[in-house]
């Protein structure tokens, strides 16, 4: 009996390490695929500008992973530019758009392992949702990963 509750209590405590080793808040430095720090408060894309009341939403000519959740009004015509900063062992998945609001333009960037990168040319009035996930833990053989995802998305608003 007492050889079965040290094995199970052994067995609970290492769980329990693995667990706590892809969970909490975690942000990324972006370029170093296996480093986790302490998400810091978020700091503003210089090129979003705020929106001016709750109703009114931001513009931007360029969107960044610090804008994860964010509505970014367009005119027709307008361009948008994505720019996410991933690495090989956590990449980006490809950046998409559903519905016909936006139209797939040539984001002319030469991207790094694990970026992701695009440009949308809005084309007519509506919403639309751009999207993109990577891995939450970096994937390396040997070592212990989880299956968790980091999911990105803002709302784009043509006006």
């Amino acid at each position: 009996m007492r050889r079965t509750i040290r094995h199970t209590t052994l067995a609970l405590a290492a769980l329990t390490l693995v667990l706590a080793g892809c969970g909490g808040e975690q942000a990324d430095s972006g370029k170093d695929g296996d480093t986790v720090s302490p998400s810091p408060t978020p700091t503003k894309n210089p090129t979003t500008t705020p929106p001016t009341s709750p109703t009114d939403c931001a513009t931007a000519s360029t969107i960044g992973a610090a804008d994860s959740g964010r509505t970014v009004c367009l005119a027709v015509g307008d361009t948008v530019r994505i720019s996410l900063d991933g690495t090989s062992k956590r990449p980006w998945k490809p950046v998409t758009s559903s519905g016909s609001v936006l139209e797939a333009a040539n984001s002319g960037v030469v991207l790094l392992p694990g970026d992701a990168s695009a440009a949308y040319k809005a084309v007519s009035t509506g919403k639309t949702r751009l999207e993109s996930t990577r891995p939450l833990c970096a994937t390396q053989s040997g070592r212990v990963s989880c299956l968790g995802i980091q999911e990105w998305w803002v709302t784009v608003v043509v006006k």
